[in-house]
């Protein structure tokens, strides 16, 4: 293997590992993010139920990612590019979702600083699929 293919699959095992943990760690562990999320009061249980969702989709999403760039099966190239489509579909959803009319990025009770001008919802989601994007770059330029 190149070494731009294991560059590839690396940043793609990496994006699936943030795919797989991060949702859970945002919004149910880490006290600062999780109480503007699961362990926020105000929000009803039919909100909390649709982030857990969320939370499980990811999780989903980024082991069966996780399981197709590690796997010895198959072909290496397809399942690289199949990781990467996996795994970018939670944060292609951030972009889907705040397009959606009375959805916001961040409750308006809390003082969310940007990252680099972006919500920091987007800028994680930003950076996921722009390693996505390098990878299947690297791995497409590898043949």
């Amino acid at each position: 293997m190149t070494t731009r293919k294991t560059a590839a699959r690396v940043l793609v095992g990496l994006v699936g590992a943030m795919t797989a943990g991060g949702a859970l760690a945002a919004d149910a562990l880490v006290p600062e993010t999780a109480r503007q999320h699961l362990r926020n009061p105000r929000w009803p249980g039919h909100a909390k139920f649709h982030d857990a969702q969320y939370i499980v989709m990811s999780m989903l999403l980024g082991g069966y990612s996780l399981r197709l760039v590690t796997s010895r099966r198959g072909d290496p190239d397809r399942n690289l590019l199949a990781a990467a489509a996996i795994s970018s579909t939670p944060w292609l959803g951030m972009y889907g979702a705040a397009a959606f009319p009375g959805t916001e990025l961040v409750d308006e009770e809390f003082d969310t600083p940007k990252v680099l001008g972006l919500d920091p919802n987007l800028f994680v989601a930003t950076a996921c699929l722009t390693a996505l994007g390098t990878a299947v770059g690297l791995a497409r330029s590898g043949r």
